[in-house]
Parts: C-alpha cells; structure tokens; sequence
C-alpha cells in the first residue's frame, strides 16, 4: 500500500456514478484511477497497481467476476470490493468465492462504501505475521470434516489426498480453530489471535474467509457441523472427522 495516500481503482460502466464516486474518494484523501470496463481496468493496472479495486459486477463484454479472478490472481496484495444489484444473491457468493474481500449492494450510501474500503486498506497495512502454529505436542494433521488441515506444509487437503487451494489468511484462520476445538471464539479473538488486529463492524472478513472455508471443509455448507456460527458470539470450531 502507498505510503502516502491509498489508491482506489474505480471500474463501472456508468460515467456518471464514476465521476461522483472519483470526487468522493478524492475528497477523503485518494488517489483516484477510473476505468469504464474490464479491458480499461487490466490497462489502468498495467501501468500501475492501486491498492484496493472497486468493481461493478454487471458490466458490458468481461464483467466484474472474471476481472476479480484475474486481478486476485495476479495481484494477491490487491484488495478487492465489488459492487452488486440488490437481490443478486449468486452473483455475491461468486464474487466471494474468486477472492473479493467484500462487497455492498447498489444502491449505497457512500458513507457505507468508504467504511468498507478503509476496513479493507486496513488489513493491509498489517505485516504479515508467522502463522500461528499448534503447540509441539499437538498432531501435524488435523481434521476438518471432509478435509485435513497439515500445519507443518500450511496446507488443506481433501479425503482423497488432493490439495485444496486455501490462501494464507484462510490458513491461519484454520489453525486458530484447530488450537481450540469446541471453544466459541467471538470476532475480536479471531482478529485479535490469527490477524493481528482489531475487528469493526464494517469489517466481513471474518465472515467472508468462514463462507469460503465452509465450501471447503463442510459436508452442506448451509447446514454446517464443523465451522458453526454461535449466535451473538463468533464462530466455533467442532472436530468431526469427516
């Protein structure tokens, strides 16, 4: 991230929305980068990559999935918000599942979009930490319903030996749970002991990284029995071997 001020990358297909977003984010102390489509945003980002990118999902020719994927790939470092139609359900879970760290429905209050852009440019500015491993004692393998967790290679595996793609925030996610089985943990703990900060409330991450894990790791993801949300608390962890 700059070390002066943060750089927004906004993509949309409607100029009008462009130019009102561009003076406010410029007003709050961004440097701003516009693009009208897909190809424009791949041009912007060759010539320089910005620190967070806000994405239109439905937009003429490559829309904002496609160009969330490519972006995430080649930029892990880049944040990445999307912006969807009310409703559209399907399109948010994708989003989630090509690596967006949030999104928010159109139509926004701009106070809101600002909110989740500086939570986001805030998990940045973290350095990233060692993971937080188990104690010597504690097996290398751990169980995660259809998955194993392999602390030592920081890796997730299927029942059939196959390694299945987690990021590194994923990663440490999993371990914190592995440290405390059937312990509720709420989301200034999970922050606090496998992010290294604090949690507000405009901050999904948390509960984007579960949704990804749950699709994982979970027999029914909309019934989960190994990552269960506990109401009005966080998360906890339930070792059921899959």
């Amino acid at each position: 991230m700059s070390d002066t001020s943060p750089t927004v990358l906004l993509v949309d297909d409607e100029p009008e929305l462009r130019a009102l977003l561009a003076e406010y984010f410029g007003r709050n102390g961004f440097e701003v980068m516009q693009a009208q489509d897909a190809a424009a945003a791949r041009a912007r980002v060759a010539e320089r990559v910005p620190d967070v990118a806000v994405l239109d999902i439905n937009m003429p020719g490559e829309n904002g999935l496609s160009l969330a994927r490519a972006l995430r790939e080649a930029h892990p470092r880049l944040a990445v918000l999307m912006l969807t139609t009310a409703g559209e359900a399907i399109d948010r879970i994708v989003g989630l599942e090509v690596g967006a760290d949030d999104y928010i429905a159109k139509p926004f209050e701009l106070r809101e979009l600002l909110a989740r852009v500086r939570a986001v440019l805030r998990r940045l500015q973290v350095t990233a930490a060692p993971a937080p491993l188990l104690a010597p004692e504690d097996p290398e393998r751990v169980a995660f319903g259809l998955c194993e967790l392999d602390v030592a290679q920081r890796k997730l595996f299927g029942m059939d030996g196959t390694e299945i793609d987690i990021t590194a925030a994923e990663f440490d996610l999993l371990a914190l749970f592995a440290r405390h089985p059937n312990r509720p943990l709420n989301r200034d703990q999970i922050m606090e002991q496998a992010h290294n900060r604090g949690w507000d409330v405009f901050d999904r991450s948390i509960d984007l990284r579960v949704m990804r894990l749950r699709r994982k790791v979970e027999r029914n993801p909309d019934k989960p029995e190994v990552i269960k949300t506990v109401r009005n608390v966080g998360y906890v962890y339930v070792p059921v071997a899959g």
